[in-house]
C-alpha cells in the first residue's frame, strides 16, 4: 500500500536519522527502493495490472553513489518543505527550484542537475523509497488528462477549499473536458445510461469523431488518449471504469508499438511505475482494433513494416522480447492480445486507425458505423 501525506514526514525523518546514525558509527548508509523494472514486475489476471515483486534497489554510500544519495536528501528536503507550506510544484518547477537553491548556496554546487531528466529520476527514486505517489509529495508532472466528450456525463470535483465544482459535459458543445493530473478527487454521474466508453489512440481522430456527430448519435463517452497514455489519462479511464461500470474499448493502430506501449500501458500499467498501477490502469479495457482480420474484412490500406527503419526494427525486437519476458503478454488470459503481437512479427505489416476513413470516403460516419458494428458483434479482444 502506498504511503500517504501524513506518513511521509515521519518516514522521511526516520530514514534521515538512520543515515545519520550510520555515519556517526562509521557504517556506510544505504538507501533502499522498490525496483521498478520489467524484471521485477508480476502480473495477476485477477488484479489485471502489473505489480512489484520482491526485488529492491540498494544504494550504498561510496564514491560512485555519493552524489545520487546526496541529491535524494537534497530534493526530499525541498519536497517536505512543500508539504509543510502547502506549496505545489511540477517536476519542471522542482528542477528550477533546486537550481535556485544551488545558486544561492555555493556549497551545494556538487548536487546541481545538468538537465531535468536527472532531477526527475531522483524524484522517482524518492517515491520508490517511500512507496508513495509524487502527487502525495505535492509534485505533479503537469500531465493533461485525455480530452473527453459526452452528452451524458456529469463530473463533480472536490476543491481544495472544501467546496465543489460541477461540470455537465453535455453543456460544453464541441469543447472537450480535460481532467486534472490526478482525477481521484472527481465523482462521475451519468444523466442517462451510458452504453460504452471509446478511448481513441489519436486525439485528432477523437476530435474528428466528435465533429462528425459521434456523441450526438450514441450514449457514449469519447476520450482522446494522446498516444502513449500519461498517468492522468490512465487515472481518468480507471475512474470511468470503477465509477460508471460501462464497457471500455480502445481504438488504435495495428502495430507493435501500439500493442506494447499504448494499449498494455492503459490496460495494465507500466513496469516503470509499478507502485502506481493500482490507481493508474484500467484492466477492463478491451482492444477494439485495428484487428488483423479487419484488414481483409474492410479492405483497409495496410503496408509493410520497413525493417531498415531503426524505429520499426526496435519495435519488432521489443515485441519479440515482450512475448518472451513480459508477464502481461505471457499470461494465458491475454492470449488473444499476444496472438496479435505474433501476427505482427510474422507478417511484418501494420495498419493505422485512420485507414477506416478510406473504407467509404463519401460517408464521413463510416468509421463510426464500423466501430459500433464491431462493438455489437463483440469483434474485439
Amino acid at each position: 500500500m502506498a504511503s500517504t501525506q501524513t506518513d511521509i514526514p515521519k518516514m522521511s525523518k526516520t530514514l534521515c536519522n538512520r543515515l545519520l546514525t550510520d555515519l556517526e558509527n562509521a557504517r556506510r548508509p544505504v538507501l533502499e527502493a522498490i525496483k521498478c523494472s520489467l524484471d521485477n514486475a508480476n502480473y495477476s489476471g485477477k488484479l489485471g495490472y502489473l505489480t512489484p515483486g520482491d526485488k529492491r534497489v540498494r544504494t550504498e554510500l561510496n564514491v560512485s553513489s555519493v552524489q545520487k544519495m546526496s541529491r535524494a536528501i537534497f530534493l526530499l528536503e525541498i519536497l517536505l518543505r512543500n508539504l509543510e507550506t502547502g506549496a505545489v510544484n511540477t517536476k519542471r518547477e522542482l528542477y528550477y527550484i533546486s537550481k535556485g537553491e544551488v545558486k544561492h548556496n555555493p556549497e551545494l554546487a556538487p548536487l546541481d542537475f545538468t538537465d531535468q531528466s536527472e532531477s526527475d529520476s531522483i524524484v522517482d527514486f524518492i517515491c520508490e523509497m517511500l512507496v508513495c505517489y509524487r502527487e502525495d509529495l505535492n509534485c505533479f508532472a503537469n500531465d493533461r488528462g485525455g480530452q473527453t466528450y459526452s452528452d451524458y456525463l456529469v463530473v463533480t470535483e472536490k476543491l481544495p477549499s472544501g467546496g465543489t465544482a460541477t461540470v455537465d459535459l453535455g453543456s460544453l458543445g464541441t469543447t472537450p473536458f480535460q481532467p486534472k493530473n490526478r482525477p481521484q478527487s472527481l465523482k462521475l454521474r451519468a444523466k442517462k445510461k451510458i452504453d460504452f466508453c471509446l478511448v481513441v489512440e489519436s486525439e485528432g481522430t477523437a476530435n474528428t469523431f466528435v465533429a462528425n456527430g459521434f456523441c450526438k448519435r450514441h450514449k457514449s463517452i469519447l476520450v482522446g488518449a494522446q498516444g502513449v497514455p500519461s498517468n492522468a489519462v490512465r487515472g481518468w479511464v480507471k475512474l470511468i471504469q470503477d465509477q460508471l461500470r460501462v464497457p471500455i474499448y480502445f481504438f488504435g493502430d495495428l502495430d507493435a508499438y501500439t500493442m506494447q506501449n499504448i494499449y498494455r500501458t492503459l490496460k495494465a500499467g507500466s513496469a516503470g511505475s509499478l507502485i502506481r498501477n493500482s490507481d493508474f490502469s484500467a484492466p477492463d479495457v478491451r482492444f477494439l482494433g485495428v484487428l488483423p482480420e479487419d484488414i481483409k474484412k474492410y479492405d483497409l490500406a495496410d503496408y509493410a513494416v520497413r525493417e531498415t527503419d531503426l524505429q520499426e526494427a526496435r519495435a519488432l525486437k521489443k515485441a519479440k522480447d515482450a512475448l518472451a519476458n513480459d508477464p502481461f503478454f505471457k499470461d494465458p488470459r491475454n492470449k488473444k492480445v499476444s496472438q496479435i503481437l505474433k501476427w505482427l512479427l510474422k507478417n511484418k505489416r501494420r495498419c493505422e486507425q485512420q485507414a477506416y476513413f478510406m473504407v467509404d470516403p463519401r460517408d464521413p460516419a463510416k468509421p463510426e458505423k464500423i466501430i459500433v458494428e464491431k462493438i455489437k458483434k463483440k469483434n474485439y479482444v
